[in-house]
């Protein structure tokens, strides 16, 4: 998978791309069935399927806080590469870009490659005042000669698949049920400090999404290894690691879930 900084550093060589555009935090069933219509649309405009994401979440921009993150930055390029997704655009989201027209975006990315379609779903919108809906981008495309396909949203159990659900779950202490929208166990990735008291402190580059304070049943990965344990939340949102002394990045699993619904591992290449 070719990892692209912004839209603007979209070249020719990047070849015809279809894409979809989302901030795919959690990367979770609807996101997987997503991009299995992503793929599946991209062979048949003769393209490769292509996520445009962002470098954190919009809504620290639009609404002053963003929510606390379901994955890891890193971990996500993972699993889009494993699902299948050839070019990964991560765009830098700011306030230009947020007041950006969405034709003006779609010109950014067509006049860089050939554009073959937009996947969206009834809900989705992008640019500003969220203009860019599959209606908009649709009439864009008749005239500038690409096209968009709209999926329908999915639901399991007649449940909705969201982020938010997902996030609303983990903080009322569902991590089973957390871990059946995702389709994998939920995991956190910070970096690990050994403290004097014993155990390990994890710390987190951004907020991430935490159950309520207590201890969880847990793996911890890193190391080159990985050991059963138990993860604490404390009150104050931080997370210990008794028992385990570790440093460096740590993945912690919390023991629940099922197993993950992607391929095997996939090279990612930054240009």
């Amino acid at each position: 998978m070719d990892v692209v900084e912004g839209v603007d550093a979209l070249r020719a060589e990047h070849g015809r791309l279809f894409v979809v555009i989302g901030v795919f935090d959690g990367l979770h069933l609807g996101h997987v069935y997503l991009l299995e219509h992503l793929r599946s649309e991209a062979e048949r405009h003769a393209a490769r399927p292509t996520v445009i994401t962002f470098d954190h979440h919009p809504d620290e921009v639009i609404r002053g806080a963003a929510p606390p993150f379901l994955l890891n930055p890193g971990e996500r390029l993972e699993l889009l590469a494993a699902a299948g997704v050839q070019v990964a655009v991560v765009q830098h989201f700011d306030d230009r870009v947020r007041h950006t027209p969405y034709d003006a975006f779609v010109h950014r990315i067509g006049s860089r490659v050939d554009l073959a379609g937009f996947l969206m779903t009834p809900d989705a919108a992008f640019g500003f005042e969220r203009r860019g809906t599959p209606e908009t981008v649709a009439a864009l495309g008749a005239r500038d000669g690409f096209d968009v396909v709209v999926v329908p949203q999915v639901n399991t159990d007649g449940q909705t698949i969201s982020s938010s659900e997902i996030r609303r779950l983990i903080a009322d202490g569902d991590l089973a049920g957390a871990s059946g929208l995702l389709g994998r166990p939920y995991a956190v990735v910070g970096d690990g400090s050994p403290i004097d008291a014993g155990g390990t402190l994890v710390r987190f580059e951004m907020p991430v999404a935490l159950p309520p304070a207590g201890a969880y049943p847990a793996t911890v990965e890193g190391g080159g290894g990985a050991q059963a344990g138990e993860a604490v939340v404390h009150e104050d949102g931080q997370l210990t690691l008794p028992g385990t002394r570790a440093d460096g990045t740590l993945r912690v699993v919390f023991s629940s879930g099922r197993l993950p619904r992607f391929g095997p591992p996939a090279t990612i290449r930054r240009s």
